[in-house]
């Protein structure tokens, strides 16, 4: 029997990494952080010195990029051409870039490829912005997580404050309000919640309430797909 393909997304610092890792840990499936591939490829370009706005030669870079994922010990690593940057990856300069970076077309194309050949043996964990209705709109769950912004720069804040990086909550506000609006805005792969998706607010949830929400509606779709888990993915 094929194991499912979960797709959680939501708006930044909603509690997708966090809640999809510990989801997949419990299930034992591979988690995809498909925003940490976004990121990578930001990182990428920030350090070779190209504008975002080039996106003829933001292209040409993608075309020469690897991205993976792996899986060691219980902990995901993002590899950007055979090299660990999982640590680097969250740096205030990557996150106000990536945004527009995930929104150049040659990007998104190297990204969905990926991530759909991740998903094709079921068993995994997927999240990001647009899981649901693009990258995998036949995934067997669809989670659409959301948080009350205030909520989501005090969590990104005290991600940062553990990194050594000290940012001023209102400043954070700001951009996770931008970043939001960028994302659901953009003509390419919006952020936008699946029609089917589940929508769980987890402004008032420990990450543990999270985690059992979610394993609820999952167990719930185990009982409802029954032998059709077997069923082979185009």
């Amino acid at each position: 029997m094929k194991k499912l393909v979960i797709a959680i997304d939501g708006p930044a610092a909603s509690g997708k990494s966090t809640t999809a890792r510990l989801v997949a840990g419990r299930l034992g499936y591979l988690h995809v952080d498909t925003g940490a591939m976004y990121r990578a490829m930001t990182l990428k370009i920030l350090s070779a010195g190209i504008s975002p706005d080039d996106t003829g030669e933001v292209g040409r870079l993608a075309g020469k990029t690897r991205i993976t994922i792996s899986v060691s010990g219980g902990v995901t690593g993002v590899f950007l051409d055979g090299v660990d940057v999982t640590g680097k990856i969250r740096s205030p300069e990557v996150t106000r870039a990536v945004s527009q970076v995930s929104s150049i077309a040659a990007v998104r194309e190297l990204m969905v490829s990926e991530q759909r050949r991740l998903a094709s043996a079921g068993g995994v964990v997927l999240e990001g912005r647009d899981i649901g209705t693009v990258v995998l709109p036949d995934a067997d769950v669809k989670i659409f997580l959301v948080a009350d912004e205030t909520e989501r720069a005090r969590r990104r804040q005290k991600e940062l404050r553990e990194k050594k990086v000290d940012v001023m909550l209102e400043d954070l506000v700001h951009e996770i309000h931008e970043r939001d609006r960028k994302d659901s805005s953009r003509d390419l792969s919006p952020l936008r919640r699946a029609a089917d998706a589940v929508e769980v607010d987890t402004s008032g949830l420990t990450v543990e309430g999270q985690v059992a929400k979610i394993l609820h509606i999952v167990e719930g779709a185990k009982e409802k797909l029954g032998p059709r888990q077997g069923t082979d993915r185009g």
